[in-house]
């Protein structure tokens, strides 16, 4: 029994570009459809989306099939909320809203095993096999083919991200321009010059301390994300794509109905 590497840090390996695709619904199929186009891990979210945890192992279980990365944004706060992903089988987490060095100390403590970390551990469930792979590969594995992402996304963290940054036991940065901007008071704006400058800064601090920095979506030209430092790129979510879809299917019926002549309308509501 082998456990397989991270895909994202295979790409960064081979130095290509990693795409992940958001998901806020919880149906596998939906996980299976992104699989199936060629993306090459899934966002799924504990933080603003109901998520239940036998709905969300699931949908790792459906990425892990099409052999595909899921990194689960947690729930803020607890121990519990942050290793019980890694447990389910998600290749990774990303933590919201970290703000200090000492915060980002105290995560890597809660989810790396020792020596980076002082997890606690149990490996009985499908991180480990269900106790099927020797204790000291399943430790291995979780040490260097699990991701801790850490976001990035308020003033106050950005006058940290160096000292942040500077914390080992952690793979990579994603800046949250939504929440960034909003405290702003430029909610929506993510082309205003200080986002933007503070997406500079983050992915800068990434790279000068060997993290990857993930961009949360092509909200800006591509090449100005590479350009920067950015090397994993998130491309949308399913529910914009959902959505956008009905919008243009209804917008063409609609308009296709506009052309008919009143009595055509008419006469087809009677039959």
């Amino acid at each position: 029994m082998k456990h397989p590497p991270s895909r994202i840090l295979q790409l960064l390996r081979e130095h290509r570009y990693p795409a992940v695709f958001k998901l806020n619904l919880t149906d596998p199929r939906v996980a299976e459809i992104a699989g199936v186009c060629g993306v090459d891990a899934l966002w799924l979210c504990q933080e603003h989306v109901p998520n239940d945890w036998l709905a969300l192992e699931n949908v790792i279980r459906a990425a892990r099939l099409h052999g595909i990365d899921t990194l689960v944004r947690v729930s803020k706060g607890a121990y519990s909320e942050y290793v019980r992903p890694l447990e389910a089988g998600a290749t990774g987490i990303i933590v919201p809203h970290v703000a200090s060095a000492d915060e980002a100390r105290q995560i890597v403590e809660w989810t790396r095993f020792y020596p980076l970390g002082k997890r606690a551990l149990d490996g009985g469930n499908i991180d480990g096999y269900f106790c099927l792979v020797p204790q000291e590969e399943y430790l291995r594995h979780s040490n260097t083919e699990r991701l801790i992402v850490l976001q990035i996304e308020s003033p106050e963290a950005l006058e940290h991200v160096e000292a942040i940054a500077a914390v080992p036991g952690f793979d990579g940065f994603i800046f949250g321009p939504g929440d960034f901007s909003h405290r702003l008071g430029k909610a929506g704006q993510l082309s205003d010059p200080a986002v933007v400058a503070a997406r500079q800064r983050v992915a800068c601090a990434a790279r000068a301390h060997g993290k990857f920095a993930m961009a949360a979506g092509l909200y800006a030209p591509f090449a100005d994300l590479v350009a920067e430092g950015h090397t994993v790129f998130g491309i949308g979510a399913d529910v914009i794509g959902v959505s956008s879809y009905i919008t243009q299917r209804l917008e063409l019926l609609r308009s296709e109905i506009a052309k008919l002549p009143p009595a055509t309308v008419g006469n087809s509501l009677r039959g």
